[in-house]
């Protein structure tokens, strides 16, 4: 039996935010994994006159290109990703769905205070430039537009529903430390998706980017084990 596997990104993300998974996933299955870039998104950040519709399809192209070749295929989304893959999901009923810090529900005010503060403190030492959150979101910072912010809005509005038709097992997975979307938002998903085959995990050391953060072994054995 093939497998297919496709992994989707967050907003003004790349593939690289879930690359240490593929590259975990691939070195031990025989799955045809597929990572693509979102319009507007990647090194080459340029989010203006990108609409969510444009993410969407493209996910959901590449999704129908693996149902081409591949008997099963599981679907993998991170942050803004993991609601596109929900709705794919539910649209296309799927096998298996892994939700990675997904974004139903945002913005946790207490630990974005608690990351700038730990940024201004990395300044105040000199030493702002050694701050890995500070680096992997300054450029998107600077580069995101506002528009494109209400794109990423309608973009979990119009996904958010769908939430509720998806049947198959599903594993959500969330950093505890994330400055992004909050701890409730797991549990948000937990209550909305109806399947009876769930699982959520808390991961105590990790931040937004979990394929990136100190608990990615036990993130990537978790998924593995749900999927294998």
């Amino acid at each position: 039996m093939s497998i297919g596997c496709l992994c989707i990104h967050g907003y003004t993300g790349s593939p690289e935010e879930v690359q240490p998974l593929v590259d975990f996933l691939s070195a031990r299955t025989e799955w045809e994994i597929v990572n693509p870039t979102l319009p507007g998104h990647g090194e080459d950040l340029d989010l203006e006159g990108h609409y969510f519709q444009e993410w969407i399809a493209t996910a959901e192209l590449a999704l129908l290109d693996l149902m081409k070749r591949n008997d099963d295929v599981y679907i993998i989304g991170f942050s803004m990703g993991g609601m596109i893959a929900a709705y794919l999901t539910a649209k296309y009923k799927l096998d298996r769905l892994v939700l990675l810090s997904a974004a139903g529900k945002y913005v946790s005010l207490p630990q974005m205070v608690k990351d700038i503060l730990g940024m201004a403190a990395d300044a105040w030492n000199g030493v702002l430039a050694d701050n890995e959150l500070f680096l992997r979101y300054q450029k998107k910072m600077k580069d995101t537009y506002l528009f494109s912010t209400f794109e990423f809005m309608k973009c979990v509005q119009f996904t958010r529903p769908y939430l509720r038709q998806v049947k198959c097992p599903v594993l959500i997975i969330q950093g505890e430390l994330d400055g992004m979307v909050p701890r409730k938002a797991a549990l948000y998903l937990d209550e909305e998706i109806p399947s009876e085959d769930k699982e959520v995990v808390f991961l105590k050391q990790s931040k937004h980017l979990i394929c990136h953060g100190d608990d990615k072994d036990e993130l990537f054995d978790k998924v593995l084990d749900f999927v294998g």
